[in-house]
């Protein structure tokens, strides 16, 4: 066998920083693992404000601290920073931390924010499931959001994934086999599929038109599903109250605009005959699985953003650092 066969890669574990005082002090084996990454599809910013209402509300230390600069791209991904009339300020640097936290009945758990990878998909992969098979981790669970063609007036929907049946069943808004472009999520998930290990993935259903702004209902429902499976008390109260506020913003805009109404009132047709039954098809599809027509809702869309009063956005990285 030659040299060459023998040359190791970085291990994954240079990847990352461990707060062994942490370790040493605190038992940490067996918790729930909850995952949310930005840079892929955050819909309605619902990543960011579900990172946003946890650091805000519940105690939490870094665990470990990942290498971002050996995993991101800075010119596809350039970072934000403020330029103040004659000096810069405000830089806001990328970042991806394990925490420990705590829910609001005290049980801890583990939670992994921050950007997601643009490169080291492989070694990535591994030193999460390295930390999974080392803390012994009792279920994965993660959250992202993706534009669909859904109204605001029906109940949040969420596409369900993973192997955990009883997390599963009955949950999916759709089911449909396709092939989609892979984020760092999905790839967790299969590896840790393959390693036997419990993991459930949720998509959060966001209605298309407002997916460019901060839409805290598709939030509170993330936190639902995610404290549901991992068994633990999230904090939604103030995503709550701000839900409401929008949904009236919203209805006085449907209220002002015919077109929009109409756009709204389609979609709720269509969102009721796929609910019929169950058997489902992909709200993705229109009546002969086709993707509906862009041209056909685009117009009365973009007339409801215009008029929209630049809902709140967020930072890419906001919260926890």
């Amino acid at each position: 066998m030659n040299n060459f066969e023998h040359t190791p890669f970085h291990t994954p574990e240079s990847l990352y920083v461990l707060n062994e005082d942490l370790l040493a002090a605190e038992d940490l084996t067996g918790l729930s693992l909850i995952m949310a990454f930005t840079g892929f599809s955050d819909a309605g910013h619902v990543v960011t404000q579900i990172n946003g209402e946890l650091a805000d509300h519940l105690a939490h230390e870094p665990l470990a601290v990942f290498d971002i600069d050996q995993l991101i791209d800075y010119r596809s991904r350039r970072p934000r920073i403020t330029f103040s009339e004659d000096h810069l300020s405000d830089y806001r640097p990328p970042s991806l931390v394990l925490h420990r936290m705590v829910d609001a009945l005290g049980t801890p758990f583990l939670y992994l924010y921050g950007t997601e990878p643009d490169l080291q998909w492989e070694r990535f992969s591994k030193a999460i499931l390295g930390l999974v098979d080392r803390l012994d981790v009792n279920l994965v669970a993660w959250v992202h959001s993706v534009p669909m063609p859904v109204p605001h007036t029906r109940p949040i929907g969420a596409t369900v994934h993973g192997n955990r049946p009883e997390l599963i069943e009955g949950i999916s808004a759709w089911k449909a086999t396709m092939e989609v472009p892979a984020a760092i999520g999905h790839v967790i998930e299969f590896k840790l599929t393959d390693a036997g290990r419990n993991v459930v993935g949720y998509a959060i259903h966001v209605p298309h038109y407002l997916s460019d702004a901060e839409y805290p209902p598709a939030a509170v429902a993330g936190l639902e599903y995610l404290g549901a499976a991992a068994s633990l008390m999230l904090p939604s109260e103030r995503l709550r109250e701000a839900g409401r506020a929008v949904e009236r913003q919203i209805t006085e805009q449907v209220e002002a605009s015919s077109d929009v109404a109409g756009v709204v009132t389609k979609l709720e047709r269509q969102y009721d005959e796929h609910s019929e039954g169950t058997a489902r098809r992909s709200l993705l599809a229109g009546e002969n699985d086709e993707l509906p027509d862009a041209d056909e809702l685009g117009a009365a869309v973009e007339a409801y953003l215009a008029s929209r009063d630049g809902g709140a956005t967020a930072e890419p990285d906001g919260g926890i650092s």
